[in-house]
C-alpha cells in the first residue's frame, strides 16, 4: 500500500491527503459506471494511499454517496476524511410531478433535487447524506454551487448567498460547534465567490474547482492571498480543467466541460511542449502545480476507471525537475506570483 502525505484543514484537527478522490464520476454524471467498476475505482484509490474522499448529493442524485458509503463502511473510520455538500435536498419524484428541464438522465432514477440553503435545508441535507452514506459523522460539510458559473443569474445568486448566510450558515456553525462535523466550507467554481464567502463567515476551507490550475491562475489575484492570511485551506477540484490538461491536447479538447476556446488550446499545447522537453507528463505537472501554494491542502481529480486512478497516483509521485517550472515561468505560461513546486 502506498503512502500519500497529508495536510491540515485550517485550524481544525482534520488532515487530508494531498491527493483526494473526487467522487462525481462514480455518480454517473460523465459516463455510465457500474457498481462493480465504482467499487474497483475506490479500492484502487485506497490501496494507492488516498484517504480523502469528496462527494455531494448532486452527484448522480445520491448515487455517488451510496457507492462511496458502501466502500468506506468497510474501512476503519479514523483512517479517512469525507466531505459532502449542502444546497440541494433530494426527494422522490411524485406521480405527475414534472422533472426539472436540466435533470440529468443518468442520475439515480426517481429522485429530484431542490435547492435549499436555509437552516432546515442544511439539516435535512446532512441527514439525508448520512443515511445514504451509512456514516453518522461527517468530517467536512461544504456549501455547493452558489456561483455565477452554476446559476447564470446574478440576482438569484445574491438571493441564495443571502439565504445561506442569514439562515443556512447558522446550521453549519451549530453543527461544527456541536462536533457533528469537523469543518465547514464551500464547493464553488469561482475564486471571487470563494473570497466573498471567506469574508462573510468563519469558514475552514474552500473547494475551488478549475480556477487555480496549470492553465489559469486568476485565484492568485485576491482569493489565495486572503486564504493564506486567514488560514482558510483550499482544496483544488478539476486540476485538469475537465480534460484539456489530462494528456494530449487535441483540437476537440474540453475546458469547463465544453469545447475549449482556441487560445486555451494554444496555451495548453505550449505548456505540453515544455513538459515534453523535460520528459514529464502534462497531467503530472497539472496535478502537482497547485500543491505548491501554501494555502492548498489537496487536489481531487475525478476518474472514470481504476486505470485513471492509478495514473493520478503515479502523476502525484512523478519527479519533476525544477527546470520545467522555471521554463514555464520564463515563457510567460505561469503567473509571476505563482509558487513553484520544490521552491
Amino acid at each position: 500500500m502506498e503512502h500519500i502525505a497529508a495536510r491540515r484543514i485550517g485550524t481544525t484537527a482534520l488532515s487530508v491527503t494531498e491527493l483526494g478522490f473526487g467522487a462525481a464520476p462514480i455518480g454517473g454524471f460523465r459516463a455510465t459506471i457500474t457498481e462493480a467498476e465504482g467499487q474497483a475505482l475506490l479500492e484502487t484509490a485506497w490501496q494507492g494511499g488516498v484517504r480523502f474522499f469528496d462527494t455531494s448529493p448532486f452527484y448522480g442524485y445520491g448515487r455517488s454517496e451510496l457507492r462511496l458509503g458502501h466502500f468506506l463502511r468497510q474501512c476503519p473510520r479514523d483512517e479517512f476524511i469525507i466531505s459532502t455538500k449542502i444546497g440541494r435536498v433530494m426527494h422522490a419524484q411524485q406521480p405527475g410531478e414534472q422533472a426539472p428541464a436540466d435533470l440529468r438522465s443518468n442520475g439515480l432514477p426517481g429522485f429530484i433535487p431542490a435547492f435549499d440553503y436555509s437552516y432546515d435545508g442544511v439539516m435535512r441535507s446532512l441527514e439525508q447524506s448520512c443515511l445514504r452514506l451509512g456514516i453518522s459523522r461527517m468530517d467536512i460539510l461544504l456549501v455547493h454551487d452558489i456561483d455565477f458559473w452554476t446559476i447564470q443569474d446574478r440576482a438569484l445568486l445574491d438571493a441564495r448567498f443571502q439565504t445561506l448566510m442569514d439562515s443556512g450558515y447558522r446550521a453549519l456553525d451549530e453543527l461544527r460547534r456541536a462536533g457533528v462535523i469537523g469543518a465547514i466550507g464551500c464547493g464553488l467554481n469561482e475564486a471571487d465567490m470563494c473570497l466573498r464567502f471567506a469574508k462573510a463567515g468563519d469558514f475552514d476551507c474552500m473547494l475551488l474547482a478549475g480556477r487555480y490550475t496549470l492553465l489559469e491562475q486568476g485565484a492568485l489575484e485576491a482569493f489565495l492571498p486572503y486564504a493564506e492570511a486567514k488560514n482558510v485551506s483550499v482544496i483544488i477540484g478539476g486540476p485538469y480543467n475537465s480534460g484539456i490538461l489530462a494528456g494530449d491536447v487535441p483540437d476537440h479538447a474540453t475546458h469547463d466541460y465544453k469545447a475549449a476556446p482556441r487560445h486555451l488550446i494554444d496555451k495548453a499545447r505550449r505548456i505540453a511542449a515544455v513538459c515534453q522537453r523535460h520528459q514529464v507528463p502534462l497531467a503530472a505537472a497539472a496535478l502537482q502545480f497547485p500543491l505548491a501554494h501554501p494555502a492548498v491542502a489537496s487536489v481531487i481529480p475525478g476518474a472514470l476507471s481504476a486505470e485513471e486512478v492509478r495514473q493520478n497516483i503515479g502523476h502525484l509521485h512523478h519527479r519533476i525537475p525544477a527546470a520545467l517550472w522555471q521554463e514555464l515561468r520564463a515563457e510567460g505560461l505561469l503567473e509571476a506570483a505563482a509558487p513553484l513546486p520544490g521552491a
